[in-house]
């Protein structure tokens, strides 16, 4: 029998595929054995039975193959609770929590708001907005029945009731003048970009990722659909690309919004860009 610190020493061989193999190892084991990592420093000396070994080869196999390790312990924390996921969606990014960050903000003198999530996946920006005032009221919006599916899980597990989910393409069939502020991480990778080969990417659903028009076609459906949803004096909030900040306030520009503003990361990258509905 190996013990917990025989266990991770021999997981070593995820450095192949993980620059953090030691914290996936160590999730990993946590999972296997239903303790937490805390737990595994406390007792290293811990004899492991069998079915806890096979489960833990089981999962350090599958993160060999690259799969991240949310999708193989079907979690992922955001915001200050923790998700559901699964391949239908995608992994939420720390870096998403700036675009909640910056709805907070504009909403902070706001008892009740209508709020609108396009393209919600695993429920986080929405489910973050109505967990913070239970008294607006959020709308989650995605093309994907399964991702739905899964962001209504999130929503049960979380008790939130001020949250609707409705399935179809960014705004269609969405009322006229609705929504005080509207939040989108809208796909915006272009085809054949490298970094779909890389980490994580591959393993997560491709038309969360990709977007044609070098990565701007659903950014352009987004701010002219979003348009006609939103009220006077409301906003869009998009998150896109680092390198995409100049063609996004194009298209801001073009569609008739006002007070753009791209917002940078904790990593100094142009990460979202914010712009006001006049009229």
């Amino acid at each position: 029998m190996a013990t917990i610190k025989q266990a991770l020493k021999q997981a070593n061989t995820l450095q192949q595929v993980s620059e953090s193999w030691k914290l996936d190892a160590e999730l990993l084991l946590s999972e296997a054995i239903e303790q937490s990592r805390e737990y595994l420093f406390t007792w290293p000396d811990q004899e492991l039975s069998s079915a806890q070994i096979e489960k833990f080869e089981g999962y350090c196999s599958r993160r060999a193959t690259g799969e991240p390790v949310s999708y193989i312990l079907g979690r992922q924390a955001f915001w200050d609770f923790e998700l559901i996921v699964n391949p239908s969606v995608l992994i939420p990014r720390p870096e998403t929590e700036l675009l909640v960050e910056t709805a907070l903000e504009l909403l902070d003198n706001f008892a009740s708001a209508a709020v609108l999530d396009l393209g919600t996946g695993s429920g986080a920006i929405a489910l973050a907005l109505a967990a913070n005032n239970k008294r607006w009221a959020v709308t989650a919006v995605d093309s994907s029945e399964s991702a739905l599916r899964v962001a209504a899980d999130n929503a049960k597990l979380l008790q939130l009731s001020n949250i609707e989910f409705i399935q179809t393409s960014w705004c269609d069939g969405l009322p006229a003048d609705q929504f005080d502020l509207i939040a989108a991480n809208p796909p915006y990778v272009e085809a054949g970009d490298k970094h779909l080969r890389e980490g994580s990417l591959p393993f997560e659903p491709i038309a969360a990722l990709v977007a044609g028009e070098n990565g701007l076609a659903d950014i352009r459906a987004i701010a002219e659909q979003s348009r006609y949803c939103l009220k006077k004096n409301s906003w869009l909030l998009i998150e896109h690309g680092f390198q995409q900040k100049q063609a996004v306030e194009k298209i801001l520009v073009d569609t008739g919004y006002a007070n753009i503003e791209c917002v940078k990361d904790l990593a100094g990258l142009d990460r979202l860009t914010k712009a006001q509905c006049l009229n």
